[in-house]
């Protein structure tokens, strides 16, 4: 077994977990149903032999008794087997999804971006299951299937070797013959789960972006590339099946070709007194049972093998380490607001020709207002989420209240440091709920301050059930002004040192900005606050503005110094006041 193998074997026992007793017991309890079932051929044997051919009643009755002894102890290990095998997989199973699940809440951003959302969906939902699938297979099956296999073999040697040996040249046929399927076969389950995510990924994008895809009427163009996907997926699966499809003809094949055999050349021996009628009826019995294990085995190489491509994929986010580690003794506390870049290099990808931050020095001080204005693409968000420690500097360091975040207990710094996304999530639940995402123990009177500082009480008074109000999935019952300012009241009641606004007031218009901003100023004077903004209006009172371009500072000032010094800001600032200024000047709900 190579060592990649083991490790994936190792990772994904260990959430075996509590079920490791249940997962003992299944097997002892197949095996048990197997022996019950085994000596069952051999009594009938008794009884023709014995008691049919002789006329003895009492033999027949004596023996009848301990046949239906031995089949009430098969039903029972059966029953047994098939409920402890069940809480097994299925306990296993709860414990990878539980598993994967955690383990993703400490990725860093940088490994979230090698594992596409359609691509954890699929591994914490098909996977998983082909692998309790699977696991219980493993338990029930891959114990029973040899158990039953060696046991009627063994009988069946004991009762003729000459005939038995008919079945050990079966066996060696099929088995040659399943490690054909399972060879050509494995290649191609294992990109079958690669076409599950892009099926999954056309689902989600759809599902997601389906206003979009009403608005411009593209739902025959989505269609199609979801037929596309689809179509992708079968075609996979149907070079799959087209191979293990064999296995059905070949074993039936096999199984009646062998009770043609031993019938023939039992009836023979029958005549020539060298073996008993019971006897071929035993022969006969061990013949179905070898074949069947035989048929087992076969669906179990099947469905290992395409568990093997689903272990894979699961062993490798399991296995994924975070790119963002706290230190052996992290920092506790932040002493404030105060950020410090120097000459930080930062690139997503490490191969890339030019960093996305290229030698970045600034300082910021505590209680500060910056705004931060630039092109798109300038790499003003890069910058900010370098603060929180959402990605790790390539070069430099950045500080945050005198230390460098990479000393900081992570959960510690990204309390101190809250961002408010131009993308606004929220989550179903009420307003109240998604408000305390900010904190847990806000009071009511907490939420209701924050709200009044983002001007979200404006329209959370409005609605019939005020702060109770239901929140749809993703926000979709709130207009994109609304849900920009619920998610910054949330970012407040954090009572953070650092607040960084990532172009989260676009959606709310100019004197709604303007409010916010001042109600900022008044109610967190000590917060050092950073405003990614386009709109210059939304920078201008800043204590300070910074000018990206192309990932660089191109320059630091007042409104008043950079319209003098920065030619970039001017440009800005002249488009936006000319004749094409904000229609919406005074105000309105967006």
């Amino acid at each position: 077994m190579t060592d990649r193998k083991y490790i994936m074997l190792k990772t994904l026992l260990s959430y075996v977990k509590e079920y490791r007793r249940a997962s003992v017991l299944t097997p002892v309890c197949m095996v048990g149903e197997v022996i019950m079932e085994m000596i069952i051929p051999l009594l009938m044997a008794s009884i023709i032999d014995k008691g049919v051919s002789t006329g003895d009643l009492d033999h027949i009755g004596k023996v009848g008794l301990v046949m239906v002894a031995a089949a009430g102890l098969g039903l029972i290990f059966g029953l047994l087997g098939g409920v402890l095998g069940a809480r097994a997989s299925t306990g296993f199973a709860k414990n990878l999804r539980k598993g994967m699940f955690d383990h993703i809440q400490t990725f860093s951003f940088a490994n979230i971006d090698r594992f596409s959302v359609a691509g954890l969906v699929t591994r914490m939902t098909t996977d998983v299951t082909n692998l309790q699938n699977a696991y219980q297979m493993i338990l029930r099956m891959c114990f029973r299937a040899p158990a039953s296999l060696i046991v009627a073999m063994t009988m069946a040697f004991i009762i003729n070797a000459r005939l038995a040996g008919i079945y050990m040249i079966a066996v060696l046929f099929l088995g040659c013959f399943l490690f054909f399927i399972v060879s050509r076969a494995t290649k191609y389950f294992s990109r079958v789960f690669e076409k599950y995510d892009e099926l999954n990924a056309s689902v989600q994008e759809n599902v997601t972006g389906i206003r979009v895809v009403k608005a411009y009427v593209r739902e025959e163009y989505e269609n199609d590339k979801f037929a596309k996907a689809a179509a992708n997926l079968y075609g996979m699966f149907m070079r799959a099946e087209r191979i293990v499809v064999m296995n059905g003809p070949v074993m039936t094949l096999t199984v009646y070709t062998c009770i043609l055999l031993i019938s023939w050349f039992g009836a023979k021996m029958i005549v020539a007194g060298s073996l008993t009628t019971g006897q071929m009826m035993s022969l006969l019995t061990y013949c179905m049972n070898i074949l069947s294990s035989l048929m087992m085995l076969s669906m179990i190489f099947v469905m290992l093998t395409m568990s093997a491509a689903s272990g894979r994929r699961i062993a490798e986010v399991l296995n994924e380490e975070s790119t963002l580690k706290n230190p052996e003794a992290p920092v506790t506390d932040v002493r404030d607001g105060s950020i410090e870049f120097r000459d930080v290099m930062f690139s997503y990808n490490k191969t890339a020709e030019r960093p996305v931050l290229d030698h970045v020095s600034l300082s910021i001080r505590s209680g500060e207002t910056i705004g931060i204005i630039g092109a798109t693409g300038s790499s003003k968000s890069s910058l900010v989420s370098l603060i929180s420690r959402l990605y790790d500097v390539t070069g430099g360091s950045v500080l945050v209240g005198g230390r460098d975040v990479r000393e900081y207990d992570l959960d510690t710094l990204r309390r101190a440091v809250s961002v408010v996304l131009q993308k606004n999530v929220l989550f179903s639940g009420t307003i109240l709920e998604n408000l305390r995402w900010g904190d847990a123990d806000a009071s009511d009177e907490d939420c209701r301050a924050a709200c009044r500082t983002a001007c979200a009480d404006e329209f959370i008074e409005r609605l019939p059930d005020g702060y109770e109000t239901y929140v749809e999935q993703g926000g979709t019952n709130f207009s994109g002004g609304q849900r920009q300012r619920l998610c910054i009241a949330r970012a407040l009641l954090g009572r953070p040192k650092i607040l960084i606004f990532d172009d989260s007031t676009s959606a709310v218009d100019t004197a709604t900005d303007a409010k916010i901003r001042r109600a900022l100023r008044e109610d967190i004077p000590d917060t050092t606050k950073i405003i990614i903004a386009q709109r210059i209006s939304s920078v201008e009172q800043a204590d300070r503005i910074i000018v990206m371009d192309e990932g660089r500072v191109n320059g630091m000032g007042t409104h008043e110094e950079l319209l003098r010094t920065n030619e970039i800001y001017r440009d800005v600032y002249e488009s936006q006041t000319g004749a094409e200024a904000d229609f919406d000047a005074k105000g309105g709900d967006a």
